[in-house]
């Protein structure tokens, strides 16, 4: 079963617009590490998040791994990020390779787990595969969310945002 690790910036950029629930439109188990939990300390995202979590979302992380994680990461201070990281490298190391996938908008953490086999995207990414795998959001609430999610702190360049808007088609 494919796991998705799940960081702190796109649990921040979601829950802010209260659309965690994007994440379910994944085919896997979401993974939200303990630490990053607590580390979205940000109101409306906070409760939002704790909302999302009694879904049922696995919040465990082997602690073994989040060492060899902040060794991966080096001297790099990336915080509970690191734990994501860390479930990609617990992945790694099972006998069952099954895909992995991490959202996370923190390019460190996007470029070390794709450099250790991992599938990532971000906030918007998540947007765009709700909008393709759910019938029930259309393109043009899928717009509407990426416009929100930009002017609730993840600014986008022009460029990106037009991306995220485009790939949304009508």
């Amino acid at each position: 079963m494919t796991r998705i690790y799940v960081g702190p910036t796109s649990l921040y950029s979601l829950g802010q617009v209260g659309e965690l629930a994007l994440l379910d439109a994944f085919d896997g188990e979401v993974v939200v590490p303990e630490p990053v939990v607590r580390s979205v300390n940000v109101e409306p995202a906070a409760t939002n998040l704790a909302e999302f979590l009694d879904g049922g979302v696995e919040t465990g992380v082997d602690e073994d791994h989040v060492e060899r994680a902040r060794a991966v990461l080096g001297a790099k201070d990336v915080g509970a990020a690191e734990t994501v990281v860390a479930g990609v490298l617990a992945h790694r190391d099972q006998r069952d390779r099954s895909a992995v996938a991490v959202v996370s908008e923190d390019r460190t953490v996007r470029r070390t787990a794709q450099g250790l086999g991992a599938e990532v995207t971000s906030s918007f990414g998540v947007v765009v595969r709700a909008a393709i795998e759910d019938k029930y959001l259309s393109p043009t609430q899928a717009k509407r969310i990426v416009r929100r999610i930009d002017q609730h702190g993840m600014h986008l360049t022009g460029e990106l945002r037009e991306r995220a808007v485009g790939e949304v088609a009508d």
